[in-house]
């Protein structure tokens, strides 16, 4: 099994006039995740204004424990609560970085991976060397390296490159053009 954190990824159509439980239903189930070992944390992503299906996002520390959640008691009770609030469920999970840029087919082009990534990494790995720059200039290079990603890499994989594909999103995942007819192609 995998020792790679995981994240399961769901789509839930919101079903006609129950938007207001559903969001209460997602946040019970967010509650719910935290008590499980493994738990690294999870969001919910509300549709645009012409869509009506939310993204929700559960990450674990590896198969073995987002398992242990997804096959839970507790789990199974909070889905069939929640049965009726929604329509088109849809689920799939994704290892390591795969989960910052979508499914398979959806993904931005590795180049912009790379950019989303060091606009994250950049400006934190700055601040971080300045405000450390006294502790850390008494050391050699590699202890200060270790020093570095062994703070560093927790924060960008956790916090700062999701929040970096979050703030990035259209420009990462373009709307499709959408062509308007001209009078002559009527």
């Amino acid at each position: 099994m995998s020792t790679l954190p995981v994240t399961l990824m769901v789509a839930r159509r919101v079903a006609k006039g129950r938007y207001q439980d559903l969001m209460v239903w997602l946040r019970e189930g967010e509650q719910l995740a935290t008590d499980f070992p493994g738990y690294l944390g999870s969001g919910v992503l509300a549709p645009p204004p012409d869509d009506d299906e939310f993204q929700i996002i559960f990450r674990f520390a590896n198969e073995q424990t987002l398992h242990a959640w997804e096959f839970s008691a507790s789990r199974s009770a909070w889905l069939g609560r929640g049965s009726e609030l929604f329509a088109d469920p849809s689920e799939h999970r994704v290892r390591g970085m795969d989960g910052w840029f979508g499914a398979i087919g959806q993904r931005p082009p590795r180049w912009k991976q790379a950019v989303a990534i060091w606009l994250a990494f950049f400006p934190v790995s700055l601040l971080f060397n300045f405000g450390l720059e006294p502790l850390l200039a008494e050391l050699g290079l590699l202890s200060r390296v270790l020093v570095s990603t062994l703070a560093l890499t927790p924060l960008m994989v956790y916090l700062f490159i999701p929040l970096s594909t979050h703030l990035l999103a259209s420009w990462l995942h373009p709307a499709p053009l959408r062509v308007k007819p001209t009078e002559a192609a009527v």
